[in-house]
Parts: structure tokens; C-alpha cells; sequence
């Protein structure tokens, strides 16, 4: 049922360096950033980063990044319910655009289903944007 990787969120300490890091040396495209957050991409892959603030100088803390599959509209409700009848762990519920489940692998990794692209989130946000949300295309 899974389709693809949809995209990648991680957890960022500093919003602006990694910003200018993911677009300026690894030459992402840079769609839209707000007072936490970015969505880049890089080719057909959606690269969310959130700011967090929760971890060591070092590294952010890996609370919000996860990876996210894509799955189809038609196939998410299926798709769902198997994995909640199986008694898989759900760490986050969904409160984005977009229907997603969020749940944990056997080893703790965090996962998502997600049903939508970048396109769809960003037509979400321009008709709400998050605070201090500016589109760059």
C-alpha cells in the first residue's frame, strides 16, 4: 500500500543555518519558511524542518524528525485500521493537513503514512499560514 517516501522531517536547532544549509550548499529548493519551520525539496522528496530547541549544542533532538511514506487517499483509511488492529504504537496524532499516521516502528523509529504532497501543504498554508509564514516561489 505504501507508495513511496513522501518526505522527511527533522528536528533543527537553529532554523536559519540549516535553512541556508539544505538550500544554499546542498541546493534544495526553498518553498516556504515560518518562525519554526521550512519545506524544501529536492526533486520529487519534501524535506520538512522543525525547529525544536529540545536537544544537546550538539545535535537537535530527534522528538519531531521521522520519516514519512506516501500512501494513496484511497488506500490511508485500509491502511490505518490494519496497522491499529495490529496494536501498532502511534507516537503523535495527526493535526496538519492531510491525513497521516504517525507510529513507531519495532525498534522505536518514528514513522508516518501520509496521504497528500508539498503542493497540497502549501495550498494549506497559504490559507493558513503558520506564524510568521512567508512563501519564497
Amino acid at each position: 500500500m505504501l507508495t513511496g517516501l513522501n518526505h522527511l522531517t527533522l528536528s533543527v536547532r537553529d532554523l536559519a543555518r540549516s535553512v541556508a544549509f539544505y538550500r544554499d550548499l546542498l541546493g534544495l529548493r526553498l518553498h516556504a519558511h515560518w518562525d519554526r519551520g521550512a519545506y524544501l525539496s529536492a526533486g520529487d522528496l519534501w524535506l520538512c524542518l522543525s525547529l525544536d530547541g529540545q536537544g544537546t549544542a550538539a545535535l537537535a533532538s530527534p522528538a519531531y524528525t521521522h520519516y514519512a511514506f506516501a500512501i494513496s487517499q484511497e488506500n490511508f483509511a485500509a491502511f490505518a485500521a490494519r496497522l491499529r488492529t495490529a496494536g501498532v504504537a502511534e507516537w503523535q496524532q495527526n493535526n496538519s493537513a492531510g491525513d497521516s499516521l504517525y507510529f513507531l516502528d519495532p525498534d522505536g523509529h518514528q514513522l508516518e503514512a501520509h496521504a497528500g504532497s508539498l503542493a497540497q501543504r502549501l495550498a494549506a498554508c497559504r490559507a493558513a499560514p503558520y506564524q510568521g509564514m512567508a512563501f519564497d516561489d
